[in-house]
């Protein structure tokens, strides 16, 4: 008799201003989950996917990631959700089912249920603030954010690396959500003549601010600089925008290599021609199933303690980031900066 399915849990914003990401995010954990069944399942059980939408507050996401655990029996849940919401999703889950935290956030998170696989701030920051003073000169920095926890933490430890680096920080703004007209801040931004205005502005956010920063005619004098652009939202910004706007990333789709290669291959072979398209939010999430099905064999359990002990010690199968044949699951990978060039990012350097 066949062993009745694992079901695992695909937790994700399809609306609000992280919407944007979610066809990719689902479409990568299809493909993931399809990788795994494949293989033979999770701890010989086939998988099936249960997808849940967080809506746009913390409440809503504890809500739906409880609905998945009670009603739908998911074993494990893969999430890609705000800083916000991910306190109270951590404790809606509460140590109940293992809870892969997939996208780049703040850091800080040590809860013993959680497994955060995405790179924290200083990862992305350290060697992009450098590469940014030294390739290009800059030492004057404006700093601007949405309104919410991930800035509120990643914009004073980006002060300490800059005024460590020899560099000011010469204005900030924190940006509540749904704001249209950026006129103020841009005037106020044109003031201080920064160098660089960095960015920590979630997903349509972005779409919006940049699209305004060009109307304005900032972008042919002062450089633009963000961790969280990607493909989606670079096409939401449109070709003629993107002059003098850099991007730190653990993943690029254009990066050729054997691991991204492989993984496009595979992306395009499932989905068509025209796919969502592949961006670094997708991907953690295509990593994030592979990550908890490598931590979990290892284990041979799906016992949220016993995922933790494996993290860094168990080989996970698939992963389009970084160069390694083998990758062990749980952590980091090389960080890419680029170059926005149209609809595309041309890379610079890999730190």
């Amino acid at each position: 008799m066949a062993r009745k399915a694992l079901k695992l849990g695909l937790l994700i914003p399809q609306e609000g201003p992280a919407g944007i990401w979610s066809p990719s995010c689902e479409a990568s954990a299809l493909l993931a989950v399809a990788e795994l069944n494949t293989g033979g399942g999770m701890l010989g059980r086939e998988v099936d996917l249960v997808v849940a939408n967080t809506g746009c507050t913390s409440w809503s996401a504890a809500e739906a990631v409880s609905s998945m655990i009670d009603l739908d029996r998911v074993e494990g849940v893969v999430a890609l959700v705000t800083s916000a919401a991910r306190q109270a999703v951590i404790d809606a889950v509460d140590g109940r089912v293992p809870l892969i935290y997939t996208p780049q956030f703040e850091g800080d998170e040590h809860n013993p249920g959680v497994v955060a696989i995405g790179e924290t701030a200083i990862e992305l920051l350290k060697p992009s603030t450098s590469w940014l003073m030294e390739e290009k000169r800059a030492s004057r920095f404006f700093l601007v954010g949405n309104d919410y926890l991930w800035p509120q933490r990643s914009m004073p430890r980006a002060r300490r690396l800059i005024a460590n680096a020899g560099g000011s920080v010469v204005g900030e703004a924190m940006v509540p959500f749904g704001v249209i007209d950026h006129e103020r801040l841009l005037k106020q931004i044109a003031r201080a003549r920064p160098d660089v205005v960095a960015m920590w502005l979630l997903g349509h956010e972005a779409v919006i601010f940049n699209r305004a920063f060009v109307d304005h005619g900032l972008d042919r004098k002062i450089l633009r600089f963000s961790t969280a652009i990607e493909e989606t939202i670079l096409l939401g910004i449109g070709a003629h925008c993107t002059e003098n706007l850099y991007v730190a990333s653990g993943y690029f789709s254009n990066i050729r290599s054997r691991n991204n290669d492989a993984f496009l291959d595979r992306y395009h072979h499932y989905f068509g021609i025209s796919p969502p398209p592949a961006n670094s939010f997708g991907e953690s999430i295509y990593e994030g199933f592979h990550c908890l099905s490598g931590l979990s064999e290892a284990a041979g359990s799906l016992h949220s303690k016993d995922l933790r002990d494996k993290v860094g010690r168990a080989a996970q199968s698939h992963t389009a980031r970084g160069v390694e044949r083998q990758f062990l699951a749980g952590t980091q990978h090389p960080v890419h900066i680029a170059a926005a060039d149209g609809h595309e990012f041309r890379l610079i350097a890999m730190r």
